[in-house]
């Protein structure tokens, strides 16, 4: 007899075994410790909640035209400044000692060209005092040759001394062409001269205005009318060529920089629109600019108010945007909760028609939001379903829900 009740009790072990492991088994669980959610049937807008930076539409940066040591501030960081207000004053003894130079060689320039030029007028002078001797004595030669001519034709002088008359008379002319053509090449020669010097001189006076452009530039000048923000410069600091000063804000409006995570790459665009509540109201924006190089696994966006910026929005301010990747729709609905992690989306526990159980069923989600998912298949509107977390009873095929 006692072998016959081990028999079964072993029975029923074995079949209680077999019954827990096979996918049948219920666990009790108290309702206040479980969160139950309603299918219900709404709008449905995929979005994701991402963190943006209000920044000035405009930003000029300020960099140091050339290096040199801070001597002095003429503004504060934060001021209000207008186009071409000086900001700081360098030095740089370097630049203004070739300032210096640089002036002493136009001027020694300038002196030699202006000594050149008197010579050539003194040259020139001179060769025109010489053509006048010549003139005067071609002329003589000419009437002296023009007379003895007709006399000669008269027969009133004799052959030598016609001939002599003629023979002056041609060398006074041959002397004239040459005076003439000395006179000319003269005026070409001092003309390529003045150009010559006249060049030289355009050179190094460009070159001085370079460098005065550069002594100039030791005064940092705000470029554009706006708020100077980030000025990096103390008195008695060294700043390299080239090296950032600070920066301009033109406030004449403002945009936010958004960090988004580079799995949403794909599906990001211009003219995407987000939301951001401040103060209370709704703001729509709108993606303007899309930077696609990834860092540290996010990307960037650059957002625009659709409508006036919100009054006493500033600069460094965080927003919270909820970015829509798609357009609303009606869809299923169910609410977000811990389950996910266990389940995948793949099933849930639903709840019975009277409220006391809950069983597993097979469910296809969809896209999903910070609220909730799209429920594709599996449920329908009413249907109620555990969406607390399922860590301690993945196992279990039914709850039993005790209120």
């Amino acid at each position: 007899m006692y072998t016959i009740f081990g028999i079964l009790a072993l029975a029923l072990l074995v079949g209680a075994s077999i019954y827990y492991t096979s996918g049948g088994s219920k666990l009790n669980v108290e309702a206040e410790r479980i969160t139950i959610s309603e299918v219900k049937k709404g709008s449905f807008q995929e979005f994701i909640p991402v963190p943006g930076i209000v920044l000035p539409q405009t930003t000029i940066y300020l960099d140091a035209m050339e290096g040199g040591r801070v001597e002095e501030k003429l503004v504060e960081d934060g001021a209000m400044v207008k186009k071409g207000q000086p900001i700081l004053r360098l030095s740089n003894t370097d630049l203004e000692l070739s300032l210096v130079n640089q002036q002493t060689s136009v001027y020694n320039l300038l002196t030699q060209m202006q000594i050149a030029k008197n010579a050539a007028q003194q040259n020139t002078t001179q060769k025109l005092n010489q053509k006048t001797d010549v003139e005067s004595a071609y002329k003589e030669a000419k009437r002296v040759y023009d007379l003895n001519k007709h006399l000669y034709e008269q027969k009133a002088i004799g052959l030598q001394e016609f001939r002599q008359a003629e023979n002056n008379y041609n060398y006074q002319t041959e002397r004239m062409k040459l005076t003439d053509r000395i006179l000319k090449q003269d005026e070409s020669s001092n003309a390529q001269q003045v150009s010559q010097a006249s060049q030289s001189y355009l050179g190094s006076q460009n070159a001085l205005n370079v460098m005065r452009k550069k002594v100039g530039d030791l005064v940092v000048r705000a470029p554009v009318d706006g708020q100077l923000t980030s000025l990096e410069a103390e008195i008695g600091q060294s700043k390299n060529k080239g090296e950032r000063l600070g920066q301009i804000d033109i406030t004449n409006g403002y945009k936010v920089r958004v960090d988004i995570d580079e799995h949403y790459i794909s599906r990001v665009f211009i003219g995407l629109i987000g939301e951001a509540s401040i103060a209370n109201k709704n703001y729509r924006l709108k993606i303007t600019k899309v930077y696609t190089q990834v860092n540290s696994g996010r990307f960037q966006v650059d957002m625009q108010f659709e409508d006036a910026a919100p009054e006493g929005i500033r600069r460094g301010q965080t927003l919270q945007i909820r970015l829509a990747l798609s357009d609303e729709t009606q869809a299923l609905l169910l609410n977000k909760g811990g389950f996910f992690q266990q389940t995948g989306g793949s099933w849930v526990y639903k709840l019975s028609s009277d409220g006391q159980k809950a069983y597993k069923v097979d469910v296809q989600l969809g896209r999903q939001n910070p609220d909730y998912y799209e429920v594709v298949s599996g449920l329908q509107p009413g249907d109620k379903v555990v969406t607390s977390s399922y860590e301690n009873y993945t196992n279990m095929s039914e709850l039993v829900i005790k209120k």
